[in-house]
């Protein structure tokens, strides 16, 4: 299938319907991914909150890239902070829920390994933020893990499918690296200060205690 085959496909009816589809399996899986294995209507309703914030905040564009990717309103956090409540595994249903839903508004496919980095696959690395949930200090030092994993993800997709477009003086890894720390990391350390403030931290703790 060509690019604009594929392009087309993710444009039209079928193909939106078809990636609705996977987002609700997405959303069933949250529901009984627990360890007991029995509904958790919690969980589903509060990472449903948290994707549909994940989403209206994607939307608040601070800074557009030229060749792709923007710094938002702090879109990323909401996935990180549905891993540091729920674990690895449902932020990671929960942030493809918001790439899949991100290809519904925004799509641009040109290859299907490209499709995958640049959607689910980006916004589910986000999930890695889980891993730190245990820690001190965890929901900031998740949201980095998680940052540098949907980092990967970018840095993978632009030298493998757009390394073309690099400037001068860049190579295909030299300039996705660059790039992509651009927007990445700049809407990065923005959260991170915004973690820093000990009132958000604790509303942010609070609500955790309240769903646990």
């Amino acid at each position: 299938m060509s690019a604009e085959q594929l392009q087309g496909f993710f444009e039209s009816t079928a193909g939106q319907i078809s990636t609705v589809a996977v987002i609700l399996l997405l959303f069933l899986g949250i529901l009984l991914s627990g360890r007991e294995k029995k509904a958790d209507t919690k969980a589903m309703v509060t990472s449903a909150v948290l994707v549909a914030l994940a989403i209206a905040l994607n939307h608040i564009i601070l800074l557009r890239m030229p060749q792709g990717g923007s710094i938002t309103a702090f879109s990323m956090l909401p996935i990180v902070v549905c891993a540091y409540f729920f674990g690895v595994r449902r932020g990671l249903m929960a942030g493809m829920c918001v790439g899949l839903i991100d290809l519904i508004f925004n799509p641009y496919v040109i290859h299907p390994i490209q499709m995958l980095l640049d959607y689910p696959l980006a916004f589910g690395a986000l999930a890695f933020a889980g891993l730190m949930r245990k820690q001190k200090f965890g929901l900031m030092s998740g949201y980095v893990v998680g940052l540098l994993g949907r980092y990967l993800c970018a840095v993978l997709s632009g030298i493998v499918f757009f390394g073309q477009y690099a400037q001068e003086g860049f190579n295909a890894v030299t300039w996705s690296l660059y790039y992509n720390l651009t927007y990445l990391g700049v809407e990065g350390v923005l959260t991170l200060i915004v973690l820093s403030i000990p009132t958000v931290r604790k509303a942010i703790e609070q609500l955790h205690k309240q769903i646990a």
